[in-house]
């Protein structure tokens, strides 16, 4: 019992040391000061001066496309990736490519950053794309890391799938396409959902890769944030951030309501086919 009170205790340290900074963003949101850290009175006024900041609106809404964009291509290339790793048995060069899908995933930022741009200064040499570097190599760079993380989410859910429905369905006649999308693509979604939002995170939230592949008027958000740090933080930042934690917040929220109506509903339609058993 005592040892189970002093988990909890460390439980609850950790989840302060979480969130309690993120309280306290918020609440500074409406400080009035534009010191970060002195309160001198409730104002909404960084709200107001937010809408008017073109630049950090302009770095958030390019940050939001580029995270949107190479989300969606990482599901598509991780998805495929996944498929070739589960589905195709031991073919020739499995290791390798098995290897090469997870590396990004131990490799530092820093080297990937740097090889990219490499690789891009060198394509443009040769071929002359891209012409320079901008929203186009930021999300080439980010959807090239975020899609080990997508492949690995959906290998795992592929590997503990069971496949008697795709054999099924092969059996009774169903070319490989259309198993995949009527049987195999259900049965993944939520994996592909997760996948999606966890490219999307890791997009949004890159500095370092960014700002390798960056060029003049392809600032993302983050880097903006990181730039700011050197000169103070503008309460305006922490407006920004509030609305994100708002719009996070209500997101699960509402996710949250979703899956449980679900789990009812699936409660209700077992209890259902027992009674009607």
């Amino acid at each position: 019992m005592k040892r189970f009170g002093l988990l909890s205790w460390a439980l609850l340290f950790g989840y302060a040391f979480l969130y309690v900074p993120i309280a306290l963003l918020v609440v500074f949101s409406f400080n009035e000061s534009r010191l970060v850290t002195v309160w001198s009175g409730f104002s909404t006024k960084w709200y107001g001066e937010l809408i008017h900041n073109d630049a950090l609106l302009s770095a958030a809404g390019l940050s939001f496309q580029v995270a949107a964009v190479s989300a969606t291509l990482s599901v598509v290339l991780g998805t495929c990736a996944g498929l070739a790793l589960t589905r195709f048995g031991r073919f020739r060069g499995r290791t390798l490519f098995g290897g090469m899908i997870t590396a990004p995933l131990v490799m530092p930022e820093v080297i990937t950053g740097l090889s990219l741009l490499l690789l891009f200064v060198a394509l443009e040499q040769w071929v002359g794309w891209p012409d320079g570097r901008g929203v186009t190599t930021i999300t080439i760079a980010h959807t090239t890391f975020t899609m080990s993380y997508v492949a690995v989410v959906i290998q795992s859910r592929l590997a503990g799938m069971d496949g008697s429905l795709e054999e099924a369905a092969m059996d009774l006649g169903a070319r490989p396409a259309k198993v995949f999308f009527v049987i195999t693509l259900p049965l993944i979604a939520p994996a592909l959902v997760a996948g999606w939002l966890l490219a999307f995170t890791l997009s949004l939230d890159d500095v370092v890769v960014a700002s390798f592949v960056s060029g003049p008027g392809s600032t993302t958000l983050p880097m903006v944030i990181f730039s700011s740090v050197k000169f103070g933080i503008s309460p305006q930042i922490n407006a920004l951030a509030t609305l994100m934690v708002l719009v996070v917040a209500t997101g699960i929220f509402v996710a949250s309501i979703v899956m449980a109506r679900q789990d009812r509903q699936r409660k209700r339609d077992e209890q259902m086919a027992i009674q009607n058993g």
